[in-house]
């Protein structure tokens, strides 16, 4: 059970302009990657329970780098937030949102960043006192435009949007006042962890220093 001190949603979404999403498949590679995001100025690290190797790779992250604050990505159900906290994840970030996922963070003392897609999702996650909010898929469900419609109605959320987010849009993302970070997987190139090319990693976190925040 994860009995650090607990981190808030705004903390983890105000730590650096972008919070890499990461997919392992090998547990060998996380705490090298680990290491290289911390060289590069990236602490919140989100590991998605998309593969069999997700929780160990989390677990090895938070023995091995205690610096990083690793969390779990694409949590879908109560049970994924309790395994990712006994794994030892600071946050939890879901591609969707319901009450039980919520309350189960919370539970857990797992920092939440939920997913939204439309009004009516903000509005769900906000009655249960979720105010900074994942938008995704964000290029295919509106990208910018859509984020500068909710911030009349929606004025006091904020947003990570993540889904089809680059180097090159992130920075018109990041201008607008109700987005406070991106999450990017073009951190994390395919062919980085079988070459070992832990270098790269370091030097993709660094670029992000010069992304509007």
């Amino acid at each position: 059970m994860n009995t650090t001190t607990s981190l808030t949603a705004l903390q983890v979404m105000q730590d650096a302009p972008v919070i890499p999403v990461i997919v392992l498949n090998d547990v060998a590679h996380a705490v090298p990657l680990a290491r290289a995001f911390l060289a590069g100025g990236i602490r919140m690290l989100e590991v998605t329970l998309r593969t069999p190797q997700a929780l160990a790779c989390i677990e090895a992250i938070a023995r091995e780098v205690p610096e990083a604050m690793v969390g779990a990505g694409t949590v879908r159900s109560a049970s994924d937030a309790q395994a990712a906290a006994n794994a030892g994840a600071r946050f939890a970030v879901s591609p969707g949102y319901t009450s039980a996922v919520g309350q189960a963070c919370r539970d857990a003392k797992l920092a939440l960043l939920p997913g939204v897609a439309t009004g009516s999702e903000i509005m769900r996650a906000s009655e249960d006192g979720f105010t900074e909010l994942k938008f995704f898929p964000a290029v295919q469900a509106g990208g910018v435009g859509m984020l500068k419609a909710w911030g009349g109605p929606f004025f006091d959320v904020k947003f990570c949007p993540t889904g089809g987010i680059t180097l090159q849009n992130a920075p018109d993302f990041l201008a607008l006042s109700n987005v406070v970070c991106v999450g990017g997987s073009w951190l994390v190139p395919a062919q980085v962890a079988e070459s070992g090319d832990w270098g790269r990693v370091t030097r993709l976190a660094l670029e992000t220093k010069a992304l509007h925040q």
